[in-house]
């Protein structure tokens, strides 16, 4: 039976995708492993791999196809020993109504130990089940225990006509699940539909250019309203002194600057290390020292993350996206400088990996280059805190009662107060402030 390829789910907030290239045309052999098609998320560009070995039968949508729902179907494979013939027999059984669900009996109903045990061979003795990328998926979206269903494929591995089965059976016992999370962006009650005519309207009627909705552009609308609807914020504002940060960046860039070559979308100003990369050097080292910072809520607990991975802001043409430096407290200036700038290079053309930009445990974003002096950022759930960074500029201030002048940067730290309250935000502030104000205790 022909295999349908369907459009895969390739970031937690996907809904729909566009099909940007197909790298295998009808009669292509394929492996499993082959990557067979690009994909734009609302985020990247990202490659889809063949779970089955097989024979392209027939494509179902084209280079350059938009909104394509997520488990819609792409293609069809064929199978070994299968030909053309194969498809049309699939479309026939394809167009059959689909068979009503067995009503509830003691006969469906029965307890999984009812099942006949798992092959022995389907594992490696240690506890896992072999089964395909695809009918993992259908088994978590159906709520299926892989390990109660019998497997028929090569060396008893699970496929998916194996987990249609067991739908079809109905006696396989789901896996307990959590509750559902939250849609992300529910209407406030009573709040209008903003249409385009009622906002032009609203506006007095002046004409305008209408700039199409992207799918990144949804997911950041989305997400920013539930944050703010959703997440208590609370912001606090510290000065740091960056005269010695600079002097310092200076001495190391005159040294490193053969091997770290101008970052990537930072103006052209500089080379090597930036001051971004000694912000998120400092940011790390402070959530390390106070670990109460490196928090996210949930309804169950306040999670204190063990890792402190940080989520950098970049600006893309329509939107933004945020790639993270994992394990930033255990990476030096150089690292993470050749690291972000890697990340923004492949961020803004689209090549990042989901595992890239989904996660982290902290934010930052960075407006300096742009002049701007201080801001506050929007917090990026589950994070527990952003820090919007402004620009270095010179300022007046007192030093040992005597007015002068000295290179000043205003940083200010939104908090989920319900993860992170007031003196724990302070308490990070404080570290960070005397990280970047004796930038040589980063190097230590």
């Amino acid at each position: 039976m022909p295999i349908e390829i369907l459009m895969p789910a390739l970031s937690p907030t996907m809904t729909e995708g566009n099909l940007a290239k197909w790298l295998k045309k009808e009669g292509d052999e394929v492996h499993s492993g082959d990557v067979l098609a690009e994909i734009e998320t609302d985020k990247a560009t990202m490659e889809v791999e063949a779970v089955d070995d097989g024979k392209i039968g027939k494509i179902l949508v084209p280079e350059g196809a938009q909104g394509i729902k997520v488990n819609a179907p792409i293609a069809v494979l064929l199978g070994e020993d299968e030909d053309a013939s194969a498809l049309e027999k699939f479309a026939a059984s394809v167009a059959q109504p689909a068979p009503t669900a067995p009503s509830p009996s003691p006969e469906n109903l029965r307890p999984a130990a009812a099942v006949p045990p798992p092959v022995k061979d389907r594992g490696n003795g240690d506890g896992r089940v072999f089964a395909s990328p695809l009918a993992r998926r259908m088994a978590q979206q159906a709520g299926l225990d892989l390990a109660a269903i019998r497997g028929s494929g090569p060396q008893g591995r699970i496929v998916k006509s194996d987990i249609e089965a067991a739908l079809s059976a109905g006696r396989v016992t789901p896996v307990a699940t959590a509750a559902p999370a939250p849609v992300l962006s529910q209407p406030v009650p009573g709040a209008p539909i903003l249409s385009k005519e009622r906002v032009a309207a609203l506006a007095g009627n002046p004409p305008y250019t209408e700039r199409p909705l992207t799918a990144m552009r949804r997911v950041i609308a989305r997400r920013l309203t539930e944050s703010k609807q959703t997440v208590p914020h609370f912001y606090l504002t510290v000065d740091c002194e960056i005269d010695a940060l600079l002097k310092i960046r200076g001495e190391l860039n005159a040294k490193l600057t053969p091997t770290l070559p101008s970052p990537v979308g930072r103006g052209g100003k500089g080379g090597g290390i930036s001051v971004n990369d000694f912000v998120i050097r400092a940011a790390a080292l402070a959530l390390r020292q106070v670990p109460a910072a490196n928090a996210s809520w949930s309804e169950d607990a306040i999670l204190l993350w063990d890792t402190v991975d940080i989520a950098v802001a970049v600006a893309l043409d329509d939107g933004l996206i945020t790639p993270i430096v994992k394990m930033a407290d255990r990476k030096g200036l150089a690292a993470i400088a050749n690291e972000t700038r890697d990340l923004v290079a492949r961020a803004r053309a689209g090549k990042l990996k989901l595992d890239e930009f989904q996660g982290g445990t902290f934010s930052i974003s960075n407006l300096g280059m742009y002049g701007v002096r201080e801001f506050a950022a929007v917090i990026n759930p589950p994070h527990g805190g952003i820090l919007a960074v402004g620009a270095g500029e010179p300022r007046p201030v007192v030093k040992g009662g005597t007015l002068t002048v000295a290179t000043v940067m205003s940083c200010t730290l939104s908090c989920d107060h319900r993860a992170v309250d007031g003196a724990i935000g302070a308490q990070f502030l404080a570290a960070f402030k005397k990280l970047v104000e004796d930038p040589l205790t980063m190097l230590l």
